[in-house]
């Protein structure tokens, strides 16, 4: 197979400039990998502390060297509709593993909190550092040293990401990550967003927005959009951490169980102790990282994978930049239309073809690579199929086929949405930002206008509900970066920005924080960096300068005289009320080493 030229050559220069920390990286997972089974150096007291709560088989069987243990890292919690589900996956894989004769152990639990939740409150401020806290919770589970193979349960924005840096920090064990699907379908999506925009008329009340919630968020399974949640999942099967086929199943379905238990034995299957030894660090690779940037661009998944992605490349000694990200995004075609950039949600896409049908069309015209490993044990083309039940109650695959089944969903490459991918990256004189833009009209992709300049959301808020907003604006909501107040969302906007500019006026938000994977109609251009906290040009603008967001060109300016904005000093912003309550005081150490947000936005190291 040819791989397309821009994708062969961002994938040669990442491969270069990543030579020295990936060789570093990978002599390290290989020394690991070579001590064998880490049990046979536990002294005996340290491995009967490690099994003395199993049962007597499991006990005999963990006291050689010969059986694996499966070691199960969860991110269960029942007030999660997407991880309340993996309550009884621990039972699920304990029973799988004993059927092929191997034991497997809950090695450790890590947070997860909900962006749903919190979205507008004092918790979002903790959320994207959450991710760091998930990686370093999954490590300490994973330190007893007591697994041959791991399996993450985890969906959710920050989880999967910080599960996935642990996986790789751990990368001479093989991984396997195991979704729980979304919820069944609800109510639309554009049903949902023209009551919150009601609501932030003033036009309906309190109790008709939570029932238009409620009918949306109703059951458990990851919201139904296409956000970070879903993101996730994606990526993991276009890099090969899933099984095939495995991440649109409903949860509580018996092909969802029929993929748990695949799962665990695959994970046995391909561990030191088998015959296919596949670890994580070998899994995650430079044409991998790039598979996953182009599954980004062609389904315009989140923005919060500008960071996420560059954190888990970090992870196994990868370096991979926003500029890649942007010129893969130059050349990849937008092949989904799912919500917010399109009516449907992930229950639709699936339905339509889904991954199986992505993966073939760009495996098929040169998009991907294909000589990649994955945790299948075939390369990239064993994905390009759906995952069904036998009469015995097992997987089994059958090829996707030619035809998508809704090309309003989910499109062949000869009829993309449009050429390029969903994301854009923005530079200029106000440094550098992204942009979606898969779910913004064509006549909005370039905004001028003058900016109107906030500390806080909620003075933003203030401004609308005194309709001080009455014309065109550019809102640059600053001082939301990491290291200001931990970058939260920024979605309490979105209502009032979406009827600024359904009265014709136009509209942009510039914004240090982040708008995620739900970013919607309205050009946003976010994660700008450096941010205000750190002495970033956003930090200079001031109330009526004009600002230009060109995402044709990719460029992100203030028309201000260089000189005189050269001369300007820095603002200030009183951030003391984000310092504490809520757990945020337990953060000031994130807040303090915390990377940009182009090179991940991440406390760790090499």
């Amino acid at each position: 197979m040819t791989i397309q030229d821009r994708i062969g050559d961002v994938t040669e220069r990442i491969v270069k400039r990543s030579h020295d920390s990936r060789s570093r990286y990978l002599d390290r997972i290989g020394k690991a990998a070579d001590k064998g089974p880490q049990r046979s150096r536990l002294s005996c007291g340290n491995l009967a502390h490690g099994f003395a709560a199993c049962g007597l088989s499991d006990k005999q069987a963990l006291s050689g060297d010969v059986v694996p243990n499966l070691g199960i890292i969860t991110s269960y919690n029942d007030m999660l509709s997407a991880h309340q589900p993996y309550e009884t996956y621990p039972a699920l894989i304990r029973e799988a593993a004993h059927e092929i004769g191997a034991v497997a152990q809950v090695a450790g639990g890590v947070p997860a909190m909900c962006d749903g939740v919190t979205q507008g409150q004092d918790g979002m401020e903790l959320s994207l550092f959450s991710r760091d806290v998930i990686a370093m919770a999954a490590a300490v589970g994973l330190s007893h040293q007591m697994f041959d193979a791991a399996v993450f349960l985890g969906i959710c924005d920050k989880i999967v990401p910080g599960l996935a840096i642990a996986a790789l920090s751990f990368g001479h064990l093989p991984a396997v990550f195991v979704p729980a699907g979304p919820m069944p379908t609800g109510i639309s999506n554009d049903e949902k967003a023209k009551i919150r925009q009601l609501y932030a008329e003033g036009k309906v009340g309190r109790d008709a927005l939570l029932e238009s919630e409620s009918r949306a968020y109703h059951s458990p399974g990851t919201c139904t959009f296409y956000g970070t949640a879903n993101s996730n999942q994606m990526l993991m099967e276009i890099m090969g951490l899933h099984m095939p086929g495995a991440s649109f199943v409903n949860p509580g379905t018996p092909l969802r169980d029929a993929l748990t238990r695949e799962a665990a034995k695959r994970a046995i299957a391909i561990s030191a102790l088998g015959n296919e030894f596949t670890p994580a660090g070998e899994v995650i690779s430079e044409k991998a990282i790039v598979n996953g940037v182009v599954g980004l661009h062609a389904t315009g998944g989140s923005t919060n994978h500008t960071m996420h992605l560059v954190a888990i490349a970090a992870a196994a000694g990868i370096r991979l930049t926003w500029d890649d990200i942007s010129d893969l995004s130059d050349v990849v075609p937008l092949l989904a239309r799912v919500y917010p950039n399109g009516k449907a949600d992930v229950n639709h896409f699936q339905a339509a073809g889904g991954l199986a049908f992505l993966i073939h069309e760009l495996l098929g015209d040169g998009y991907l690579h294909q000589d990649v490993k994955t945790v299948y044990g075939t390369d990239l083309s064993g994905y390009t199929v759906e995952a069904k039940l036998d009469a015995d109650g097992n997987v089994q695959r059958e090829e996707v086929p030619e035809t998508s089944g809704d090309e309003t969903v989910l499109a062949p490459v000869a009829k993309a949405f449009q050429p390029t991918g969903g994301l854009k990256m923005l530079t200029g004189n106000m440094g550098k930002a992204v942009i979606k833009i898969s779910a913004v009209a064509k006549e909005r992709h370039i905004i001028e206008a003058p900016a109107r300049v906030f500390h806080d959301q909620n003075d933003f808020l203030t401004a609308f509900n005194n309709k001080e907003l009455t014309g065109d604006v550019a809102a640059v909501v600053r001082f939301q970066g990491p290291k200001a107040i931990g970058m939260p969302e920024l979605h309490k906007l979105t209502p009032c920005l979406g009827i600024l500019q359904d009265r014709g006026h136009k509209v942009a938000l510039i914004t240090d924080g982040r708008m995620s994977g739900a970013s919607g109609k309205v050009p946003a251009a976010i994660h700008v960096t450096p941010e205000a906290a750190a002495g970033g040009p956003i930090a200079k603008i001031r109330d009526g300068d004009m600002i230009r967001v060109d995402a044709v060109t990719g460029k992100l300016e203030v028309l201000v005289d260089e000189a005189e904005f050269n001369a300007r000093p820095l603002a200030e912003a009183d951030l003391s009320q984000s310092q504490f309550g809520t757990g945020r005081d337990l953060f000031a150490a994130f807040r303090g080493a915390v990377g940009s947000a182009d090179t991940g936005a991440h406390v760790f190291g090499e």
